[in-house]
């Protein structure tokens, strides 16, 4: 695979999935979908691997989300909408192993995705978070919902809505819940793998059946508000020439951190 690596500790029980476009900021294309997919069915029948750890390759992105460049061919009814990243997660993929995500720099926009489907979040402090949705003219609609989940809704609703103007430190991510520990910078993959050893070393049927009574707590509510996304996004993107504008003018003035 080219775009996603995997390292697995036979003797731990831990593999290390890592984004590996850094190039691209760990931006996700139809490529890095399908191996991502590919990747997380293929753990679920490895019994060697106990727990997972998922990061980004480089120093300044976990992701970016999906690769701008990338043309998804939508249907031209408004109750069809293609999302590719709806399978890049380890859950969409049934995998029930647990996953600590481990942020080095930005994580944004479709980023959500992978850390709305991971148990818990380390990171260090360069991390930033936001979703540059709303800037570009698109709804932020499975991305809101999956971090209406992890964050109390005053500050996912400040982050959706806010767009590139501004950035969620990793201190304030920290603050809210987002992430469960900060690290010194270059220490959050460390951190994770330390945390991914410890539930490795636990038996897994008791382990894996706490994940999944884990996420059944806030399945029914995702699943409605899921089934609500692909009209909204219908009803609110702008036309995709509009985004592309939008886009090109992103340089324009600044964010702040908070």
């Amino acid at each position: 695979m080219s775009t996603v690596r995997v390292d697995a500790d036979k003797d731990t029980g831990v593999a290390v999935v890592t984004l590996n476009r850094p190039h691209k900021l760990n931006a996700i294309d139809m490529e890095m979908v399908r191996e991502l997919a590919g990747t997380w069915r293929a753990l679920r029948f490895d019994d060697s691997v106990r727990a997972v750890v998922l990061t980004g390759a480089g120093e300044r992105a976990f992701s970016t989300g999906i690769d701008r460049d990338v043309v998804v061919p939508q249907p031209s009814s408004p109750y069809m909408q293609d999302d590719p990243l709806l399978g890049v997660g380890p859950k969409a993929n049934d995998l029930w192993k647990p996953v600590v995500a481990a942020v080095r720099g930005m994580a944004c926009g479709g980023a959500f995705y992978l850390l709305g489907e991971s148990e818990f979040v380390v990171a260090d402090t360069t991390a930033a978070f936001f979703d540059p949705h709303t800037t570009y003219g698109m709804v932020s609609a499975y991305e809101s919902v999956l971090m209406a989940q992890r964050m109390p809704y005053g500050e996912v609703a400040r982050m959706m809505l806010m767009g590139t103007a501004e950035r969620i430190s990793a201190e304030r991510a920290h603050a809210v819940g987002l992430v469960s520990e900060l690290t010194e910078p270059g220490g959050a993959l460390e951190a994770a793998v330390r945390c991914a050893t410890v539930i490795a070393g636990y038996p897994s049927e008791g382990v894996q059946g706490t994940v999944r009574a884990l996420w059944a707590a806030k399945e029914a509510g995702r699943a409605q508000a899921y089934a609500q996304a692909p009209h909204l996004v219908a009803l609110g993107n702008l036309p995709a020439e509009r985004q592309a504008e939008l886009f090109a003018g992103r340089g324009r003035g600044g964010f702040r951190t908070r």
